[in-house]
């Protein structure tokens, strides 16, 4: 079947390394929407980071945050939130607790829609990168992690001397109730509510568009990618992926640094004509 929709991971796919979006990237997404394929950002970026990403190259598409928990319209240039899906109080609290026991010393924040609230200890071990937000900017509690005044998308944690993907293992091995447990490559690991994820966003957004699943390509390189790869008709990922990401695709592209999916986009239009 003719490919319909393009939904492709940000960091370390559609982004070179140095995470900017190629001119080759950006006049092959407008070409892609010109002819009629709907191109979808996908990633557990937040709103104020994919705002500044579509800024930088002109994107007026529907982009899916938190992996899955935050669905944002760019249509008009600014970033309107049409849909979240947030993680109850108590299971917040619970699911915190529960990834203590299992590793002691992990420090935590928690994501809403636009505020981003950390423990002193978790502020301590970032850099501007890991969230797109300077230490200062985040709301900093020093002992216990305060009551966001917004919804919970998205819990994150990390741990100052285990690595994040180990940390994901040791957690995800153990298991922890009532969240969505993840792992994009950042260093740190990833909760959203049980079942949410860049393929349910997905899935409804498709839905709403009446794109059948068949039509649907899907591009990443993450463990946070597999469930939108596993669902999408067409599942790709680029030559930098991690080996369990390629083990699943059906074509691997070029590198993210060397513009893979620009380079899939222009065929999909070459095709088209």
């Amino acid at each position: 079947m003719t490919v319909e929709l393009l939904a492709t991971d940000l960091d370390g796919t559609l982004l070179r390394s140095d995470r900017t979006i190629s001119a080759r990237t950006s006049e092959a997404i407008a070409a892609a929407q010109a002819s009629g394929i709907e191109v979808v950002w996908a990633t557990a970026r937040a709103r104020h980071s994919i705002d500044e990403l579509a800024a930088s190259c002109g994107f007026r598409g529907k982009a899916i945050g938190a992996n899955g928990a935050v669905v944002l319209d760019l249509a008009d240039g600014t970033p309107v939130v049409i849909e979240t899906t947030g993680i109850e109080s108590d299971v917040v609290t619970t699911a915190m607790t529960r990834v203590r026991e299992l590793v002691p010393g992990v420090a935590f924040a928690t994501v809403g829609p636009t505020r981003f609230v950390a423990q002193h200890d978790y502020a301590a071990m970032c850099v501007f990168a890991d969230h797109h937000r300077h230490p200062h900017e985040m709301d900093v509690s020093v002992d216990v992690l305060p009551a966001a005044s917004e919804q919970t998308v998205k819990i994150v944690a990390r741990h100052p001397e285990l690595a994040s993907v180990d940390l994901f293992h040791t957690v995800m091995a153990a298991g922890v109730g009532g969240v969505e447990l993840t792992h994009s490559g950042a260093p740190y690991i990833e909760m959203s509510a049980a079942g949410v994820s860049k393929a349910s966003a997905l899935s409804v957004l498709c839905a709403e568009l009446g794109i059948e699943r068949s039509a649907v390509a899907a591009v990443g390189d993450a463990f946070n990618d597999l469930p939108m790869l596993r669902w999408a008709g067409t599942a790709l990922t680029t030559a930098n992926a991690r080996t369990e990401i390629k083990a699943v695709a059906h074509r691997v592209l070029h590198s993210n640094d060397d513009d893979g999916v620009a380079g899939y986009l222009e065929e999909l239009v070459a095709g088209r004509r």
